[in-house]
């Protein structure tokens, strides 16, 4: 019985990524913009990622209703150089679908952030209009970061991977990953503390686009961060708490205009 049912939800996962191929065929000439090329500093300001997510797990419920494609739109006039887009159901509140609205309302790239560990993840994520995958160093082995950066990359897709410790780094490094984040945010224990940026950053070479995640909640902190040398900020709740969120990242980035 359990061989059957095995071999049904492997038909229905074939089922469901050929139609996944088909709709990435579909989508080859609509070329989505380089994740990693948006969010390399240069010789310019830090970059900021905005990101979009209803809720979480420490913070509750931050703004249930969100209409993803005007979030993405306001983020966009206001300078983000990129989108984060939460899709997990769980704890998030998020869905893959969210990643069509955002790209149908924006130019910007998106990042689909998940806790992806298939490689049906990132077809998924190509097939839905997004430029980049978020993988967890500390919850893959370098081979399987290997792996679904290689898929990513092999559908035009860029990498994002994640550390939050010294071996999450060295595992990023040992996949051959050029874009690094260092999560502020310890998993294990959901604390925030930008620190974990200074305590990393000498581990990453000057060669990695290197983004600082979450924590970042005040200019001071944006500031402190961006002294540091790092390419680009990823700033989610303090964004989508504000009442005007396009307002609050000009504030923290020190942004002026419409972009």
């Amino acid at each position: 019985m359990e061989v059957g049912r095995q071999a049904a939800r492997e038909r229905a996962r074939a089922v469901t990524e050929s139609m996944l191929e088909r709709r990435i065929k579909e989508r080859e000439k609509e070329v989505r913009p380089s994740f990693r090329r948006a969010v390399t500093r240069g010789d310019g300001p830090v970059k900021v990622i905005s990101e979009i997510k209803r809720t979480s797990p420490v913070a509750g419920v931050i703004r249930l209703s969100a209409d993803v494609g005007d979030m993405a739109r306001r983020y966009e006039r206001s300078g983000a150089s990129a989108i984060s887009v939460l899709t997990s159901e769980f704890g998030f509140g998020g869905r893959p679908e969210d990643l069509l609205d955002a790209a149908r309302s924006c130019a910007l790239p998106l990042l689909r952030k998940d806790f992806i560990s298939l490689g049906y993840q990132v077809l998924e994520a190509r097939a839905y209009g997004a430029s980049a995958v978020l993988l967890i160093s500390e919850a893959l082995d370098a081979k399987e970061i290997e792996t679904l950066s290689g898929l990513a990359f092999d559908l035009g897709m860029d990498a994002l991977v994640e550390a939050h410790s010294r071996p999450g780094v060295a595992r990023a490094l040992a996949a051959g990953s050029r874009l690094i984040g260092i999560n502020n945010r310890d998993l294990s224990t959901l604390q925030v503390d930008i620190q974990t940026t200074e305590r990393l950053r000498s581990f990453v070479p000057d060669s990695i686009t290197l983004v600082s995640e979450s924590g970042i909640r005040t200019r001071e902190e944006f500031d402190r961060v961006a002294s540091l040398g790092v390419d680009a900020v990823l700033i989610g709740e303090a964004l989508m708490k504000a009442p005007d969120p396009g307002k609050r990242l000009q504030e923290l980035a020190g942004l002026d205009g419409e972009f």
